[in-house]
């Protein structure tokens, strides 16, 4: 197995759902100990182990990680998955709601790999994969918030792999495009016309649908993986082309 992950003991945050729970499952099929960081852990099942955590608050992610890295033995993963989303233009997100987004997917980060360092410098094998967006590198409509808190994540990613090479920790991050998760399926819902906007969505992926999940979970193992040794301060892209391709438009029929 490529991603061997036998003996390595990994946390996701956000693991409970979407994009943080298949990438738990995997990590976990490849071998790993897992243990999931979420606001309801309940989503994920043994062999998982949950804990509650909100990221708004370093107390409870300092205990959280305490608490799943006294369970699993050990910490040699850390994947940063956990944030939220918003829609809109610069003019339609009020103060309150910047300061929310750009404290859960930043500042959030920052809380559980501060917390998470000292377990991950006693590893032989240490990685941090965060979850960052093709919206660090694209400009997409009505997504001016999030794709702020994006592009600092793609940052935040190159500094942290630049300050933490020589402790041998590997620092990455993988930029989904868009994918069928829950929280876009709650947009969708929220859509005038749902069916007009999911084809709009799969039609702005050159392969014509959204990723899926576990196509992201599956990179995120190949880059927490020992396999990946020599990878480090690297963004991979898993957005159906969405981000390097050009494509001339199909001939009508």
């Amino acid at each position: 197995m490529t991603n061997d992950l036998s003996g390595l003991c990994a946390l996701v945050t956000g693991g409970a759902s979407g994009i943080g729970l298949a990438t738990a499952q995997l990590l976990s099929e490849c071998g790993a100990r897992v243990a999931v960081l979420d606001l309801d852990p309940r989503g994920a099942q043994p062999p998982l182990l949950g804990f509650t955590a909100d990221l708004g608050d370093d107390a409870s992610v300092r205990a959280a990680v305490e608490a799943a890295v006294g369970a699993l033995g050990g910490l040699d993963i850390l994947v940063n998955n956990a944030g939220i989303g918003a829609a809109g233009t610069v003019a339609d997100n009020p103060d309150e709601q910047w300061h929310q987004v750009l404290d859960i997917n930043v500042v959030g980060l920052v809380r559980t790999t501060r917390a998470a360092l000292p377990h991950l410098r006693r590893s032989a094998n240490a990685a941090i994969v965060n979850t960052c967006s093709i919206a660090a590198t694209a400009g997409l409509p009505q997504r001016a918030l999030y794709s702020a808190s994006k592009g600092a994540v793609l940052s935040l990613t190159l500094a942290m792999a630049a300050d933490h090479v020589r402790e041998g920790i590997r620092v990455n991050c993988v930029n989904p495009g868009t994918v069928d998760t829950p929280w876009v399926g709650r947009l969708l819902d929220a859509a005038p016309d749902p069916a007009a906007e999911r084809a709009a969505l799969n039609g702005r992926q050159p392969t014509g649908r959204l990723v899926s999940a576990p196509e992201v979970a599956a990179a995120i193992a190949y880059l927490a993986s020992p396999a990946a040794g020599s990878v480090t301060g690297t963004a991979l892209a898993v957005d159906g082309g969405m981000a390097g391709l050009r494509l001339r438009p199909e001939p009508p029929r």
